[in-house]
């Protein structure tokens, strides 16, 4: 079993990088094989909603000149996810759902019924909704979100800072051996059946 490990800041080894790595620590003492790979800090486009992706069955996002499709690729041979951002203005690193929103979309059937968790590092306020906005669009793809004993929060402004928040490495550990957890318990099971979509809006 492998986990993929997303670093959504746009310092390849900060604070972000520290919390992911001590999940992917956790993980690795629990038998399971991890990979984090890091956004980059080069710029990223977001949806065009040009819908190419669905009309050609191509799984990939027309923009090849980002991270966007790498990412696809490597969901494909992921068991599960575990993706990390700073928080910037009470949110996510706009780059990183920039890529996530495309990647989603275009590749879905990579990250459809997988475990992911997400973690969102902060300096002081707004981890809460960062948490909360990241972990809305994996619900959409009928992904297990990962617990742990709190928010997957950890506090920490300048590098290496968040390894003194114990708390917040404790619980990136306990969302780790969670998700091993469910994994292990998941595996060779059958997803459920879903309906046909019976998508609609509330203009009439």
């Amino acid at each position: 079993m492998k986990v993929l490990l997303i670093n959504g800041s746009p310092r390849s080894h900060g604070n972000t990088y520290i919390a992911l790595s001590e999940t992917a620590k956790t993980l690795n003492a629990e038998g399971i094989e991890t990979e984090i790979i890091h956004i980059g800090n080069k710029p990223v486009r977001g949806c065009m909603a040009c819908n190419t992706c669905k009309r050609t069955n191509s799984n990939k996002c027309v923009f090849d000149d980002d991270i966007c499709n790498h990412l696809s690729e490597k969901a494909k041979e992921a068991d599960a996810f575990v993706i990390g951002s700073p928080t910037y203005y009470g949110q996510p690193n706009g780059a990183l759902m920039a890529v996530l929103q495309r990647a989603l979309y275009s590749g879905n059937q990579y990250f459809a019924f997988k475990p992911v968790a997400n973690i969102a590092i902060c300096r002081r306020g707004g981890a809460t909704a960062t948490f909360q906005t990241m972990n809305m669009p994996f619900h959409m793809l009928n992904m297990p979100i990962v617990s742990s004993q709190y928010w997957n929060i950890a506090y920490g402004r300048e590098e290496g800072e968040v390894q003194q928040d114990r708390e917040g490495m404790q619980t990136m550990r306990t969302m780790a051996r969670n998700m091993a957890w469910m994994l292990k318990n998941l595996s060779g099971k059958v997803h459920p059946k879903l309906e046909d979509w019976e998508p609609m809006h509330f203009i009439r």
